[in-house]
């Protein structure tokens, strides 16, 4: 069974109204940090690493991870909200602000609409707008810590106003396009745009979807 139409099934957790408007509509609140991905776990020869930025740009370009090291180095601490309606609030990522890695880049874009590239051809696609917001980071650390690889070692993007499919791990490549596409997991039946205020889970139909699913993951 596809994970949409799984995910469709489960149970409708219950509003827990002493969050207040902080909590998404159906979503619970966890202390741990679920792993969740397709696919295995890349490992990663970190001299020849590389970040491609491409497509309808004046320029493209190709950056290391100690280029992105050298950038200015910021934190955002944030609440994140996964499709399989686990939240964690307060989170502390550590990495370079997309609106810096582009200004300090001089990355020019030529369209609104990106495609994310990641390990193992894992895509997701994203609104210029949404990618430089003010808390959107590259992140290579969270909580003090290097991500693991199993949460998206070396580099992985975080945009918190976005389920998180959005925050794309093993992140290779950002894609300039034309029109707006769908990517990998848009392509199998979730929402093309993912705002969890919205519960904008699904393409077509809104479906149940249980509240367990995040339950059955691994953690680290």
């Amino acid at each position: 069974m596809k994970k949409a139409a799984r995910i469709r099934k489960m149970k409708v957790p219950q509003a827990n109204e002493k969050y207040g408007d902080r909590l998404p509509p159906g979503q619970v609140l966890t202390e741990r940090f679920p792993i969740l991905h397709e696919g295995e776990v890349p490992v990663y020869d970190m001299t020849t690493w590389d970040l491609k930025v491409f497509g309808k740009v004046e320029q493209e370009i190709t950056v290391s991870y100690e280029d992105i090291l050298a950038l200015p180095q910021k934190q955002v601490t944030c609440d994140i909200h996964c499709v399989t309606r686990w939240s964690r609030f307060d989170n502390t990522f550590e990495g370079v602000l997309m609106k810096d890695f582009m200004k300090e880049l001089g990355i020019h874009p030529k369209s609104e609409y990106v495609m994310l590239h990641g390990d193992h051809d894992y895509t997701t696609n994203i609104h210029l707008h949404d990618l430089i917001q003010h808390n959107v980071l590259l992140a290579h650390s969270v909580d003090g810590e290097k991500l693991t690889a199993k949460h998206g070692f070396p580099l992985r993007l975080v945009v918190p106003h976005l389920y998180f499919w959005k925050s794309i791990k093993w992140i290779r490549g950002i894609e300039f396009i034309q029109e707006d596409a769908p990517g990998f997991w848009e392509l199998n039946g979730f929402h093309n745009h993912a705002d969890p205020f919205k519960e904008e889970r699904f393409s077509g139909e809104d479906l149940d979807l249980p509240d367990d699913e995040w339950e059955k993951k691994e953690y680290d």
